[in-house]
């Protein structure tokens, strides 16, 4: 392909609407261009990495045996009512009406289509296992689109789904894809981890993203250093700082207007992981009473799963309710329901002493009250692994894959069914697994970059290889170039020619805000001593060729950058 043929408009500037890094060097390089908030164009660069990345997906799909289908965008409202999503989901869902007025909506996901599709074609346990996957775009009025392709309203997903007669044929395609989705991001060059995570609203009962570490990432994920845990913090289990009993008497000490933590630790002069956090919730149920350590903070989602959704309490209902202030709320005396972190089973701790102005020094836990023990706390950096007792990390990381033993909660709603070997009828077991393409691009430009621009992982770089005549108006520079321009072209490999009329130093920035592995540099100096010279673009590196050589060795250094 050549340059001046091809729409690559690119910026010296860096858009003032971008922040991640990706995003701004998507814009300059020319990759995509922002229609609306969250719905992007990609250019004919961009297109290129998204055809090369969705080709590794389709390789290592066909390679488990799952099978490509396409599904319809649009969806009627009644299969996503028989599952429950079409009100669980709210605001996230495109809805509209056809001319029939018949309640329609654009796939955010789909899972009721598929399942639909089985029940419709499934009958027997001989037509099981089953895997049918597709490349799909997708649409959900994100909230807050931010970060370019990363967070955006309308995205493409390769998303697959499992169908099996039982749990053990779950297991086997979850670990099938698992593998698989190892083998693509690898392919993809990126660096990434496997995590544990939460099912949010797809269900099911295990779940697990493939994050890939980078300050752009929304999600914190919390890594053992020693062993291989690993889990989005969502979900995270840690074993916080173990304490010294201090052996403190059961006694009240004043506190004026010390109401947080913070203040009584310093009023008191003890440090925050002795105390415990009171905290006063209102469930469906009725008021709960919650205890963490006073260096923890509570985990919402770990709470909800255990009392349903709730709120925190105002001051008035604290007042109602426990007769005390709030800033003073122990945990001894109350008749409600009390739940209490792990972490504070054993040990002496100081609260509120249910009374203004006044903590308790010397609680103990079965001594001075009785609660439910559950891990509640949000696990933090410097936290210990709850498999080895190892110390605990927590990174930033981008979401790029997402697998979820869904079990039967789509095939009973939708009564997807088959009959097992004894003539019984049985819902299918299923499995749901997602990639984003874009944000593989994505993660792989925050992870591979510098201050001249993108450096593309060679597997889905938009060109394998581009050449770089620095004076299209010598007649020798210009043989050279397109005599290695064709035999590259002939030997498979994609290559951008820069056959532009513009001066070195342009051809070069753009390059190497382009990003591809390697640049063969053909100038008029070189040629005299009959060389060519090859640069690669990940270290700046540059070597001299000879000419007569060159095509053997660019597709040697090609080769080798390939394999790393």
């Amino acid at each position: 392909m050549f340059f001046s043929k091809m729409l690559i408009p690119t910026m010296r500037e860096v858009p003032s609407e971008a922040e991640a890094i990706s995003h701004k060097l998507m814009l300059r390089a020319g990759y995509v261009r922002q229609l609306a908030t969250g719905l992007y164009i990609y250019l004919p660069l961009g297109w290129k990495v998204m055809k090369r990345i969705n080709r590794i997906l389709k390789e290592e799909m066909d390679a488990i045996g799952a099978q490509e289908v396409s599904l319809p965008i649009v969806h009627p409202a009644e299969i996503w009512q028989k599952t429950g999503r079409w009100d669980d989901i709210k605001e996230e869902m495109f809805r509209l009406k056809d001319r029939t007025d018949r309640d329609m909506c654009l796939g955010m996901t789909h899972e009721e289509i598929m399942t639909w599709l089985a029940a419709k074609e499934i009958r027997s346990y001989r037509d099981l296992p089953q895997m049918w996957y597709q490349i799909q775009t997708k649409l959900r009025d994100e909230a807050r689109p931010k970060s370019g392709i990363l967070r955006t309203r309308e995205f493409i997903m390769k998303d697959s789904y499992s169908f099996d007669a039982d749990d053990e044929g779950l297991d086997k395609s979850y670990q099938l894809h698992a593998d698989a989705y190892h083998k693509i991001f690898s392919r993809c060059g990126l660096k990434f981890y496997q995590v544990e995570s939460d099912t949010g609203m797809m269900g099911g009962a295990t779940a697990h993203e493939f994050m890939a570490p980078s300050p752009a990432g929304e999600d914190d994920i919390v890594l053992c250093v020693s062993c291989c845990y690993a889990a989005n913090v969502e979900v995270a289990r840690s074993i916080p700082t173990p304490l010294k009993d201090l052996q403190w008497e059961y006694e009240e000490v004043y506190t004026p207007q010390k109401r947080t933590v913070k203040e009584a630790s310093g009023f008191l002069k003890v440090e925050p992981p002795y105390f415990i956090k009171s905290l006063l919730l209102i469930a469906s149920e009725g008021p709960v009473l919650v205890l963490v350590r006073g260096d923890q903070e509570l985990h919402e989602k770990k709470l909800t799963k255990i009392i349903g959704a709730f709120r925190s309490a105002s001051k008035e209902e604290i007042l109602t309710t426990l007769g005390v202030e709030a800033g003073f709320i122990g945990p001894m005396g109350h008749k409600i329901r009390i739940l209490a972190d792990k972490s504070l089973k054993e040990g002496s701790y100081i609260s509120g002493a249910n009374k203004a102005d006044h903590h308790v020094k010397g609680i103990r836990p079965g001594v001075h009250f009785n609660a439910e023990w559950h891990d509640l706390h949000t696990a933090k950096e410097g936290d210990y692994c709850p498999q080895c007792n190892a110390s605990l990390k927590i990174k930033k990381a981008i979401e790029i894959g997402n697998i979820f033993k869904l079990g039967t909660k789509y095939s009973t709603s939708l009564n997807a069914v088959f009959l097992d070997k004894n003539g019984k009828e049985m819902p299918i077991i299923m499995g749901s697994y997602g990639i984003g393409p874009a944000r593989i691009a994505a993660a792989a430009i925050e992870q591979n970059n510098d201050k001249d621009g993108i450096i593309w992982p060679s597997s889905i770089a938009p060109f394998d290889v581009e050449v770089i005549p620095l004076n299209v108006n010598d007649t020798r520079t210009m043989e050279v170039a397109r005599s290695l321009y064709k035999e590259l072209n002939n030997n498979g490999l994609d290559v951008l020619f820069d056959d532009r009329d513009e001066r070195p130093g342009v051809k070069f920035k753009d390059a190497d805000l382009i990003g591809i592995p390697v640049h063969v540099v053909i100038g008029e100096k070189s040629l005299k001593d009959n060389n060519i010279e090859i640069k690669i673009r990940s270290t700046k590196e540059g070597r001299k060729i000879p000419v007569d050589n060159a095509l053997a060795d660019i597709i040697n250094v090609i080769h080798e950058r390939a394999n790393q």
